[in-house]
């Protein structure tokens, strides 16, 4: 499962996801990508999900970027536990995603097979999402 190797500080704050990623909205690598519609947090369990999902689908065809990476960690109380004694543990690490954000990039695939594979990694997130192609105009989906 994805995770930092090393961390600044343990725990951090939940933070704000206002407004649109300003960063990894574009396509570098793939001819199909997977954006993100809605802000949210995306777990190390769901991109690993995902990532297991589109490999199946491709049939080892194909190539395959991972865009996020989870390096926010997630604490988490105890159930039935009284307030005060500080912050709870660390559970699991979440990747901050915005509006905009390329989450997936694939290539070497046909156009079905790909918007396929792409499709079923989607389910896997709590988040919306939509399917774009390098050869499309901007803001148009597959």
């Amino acid at each position: 499962m994805l995770m930092p190797k090393r961390v600044k500080w343990r725990k951090t704050m939940r933070g704000r996801m206002t407004g649109k990623s300003l960063r990894g909205a574009d396509m570098i690598s793939g001819e199909y990508a997977l954006q993100a519609v809605e802000p949210g947090w995306v777990t190390a369990r769901q991109i690993e999900a995902s990532r297991r999902t589109i490999v199946r689908a491709m049939k080892r065809h194909g190539k395959v970027w991972i865009r996020i990476f989870p390096d926010k960690p997630y604490t988490h109380r105890p159930p039935e536990t009284r307030m005060g004694k500080g912050k709870g543990s660390v559970e699991y690490y979440v990747a901050v995603v915005r509006p905009g954000r390329i989450m997936f990039e694939i290539s070497g695939l046909e156009h079905d097979a790909a918007v396929e594979a792409l499709k079923q990694a989607s389910y896997k997130f709590s988040i919306k999402t939509k399917i774009i192609a390098r050869n499309q105009a901007a803001g148009e989906s597959v």
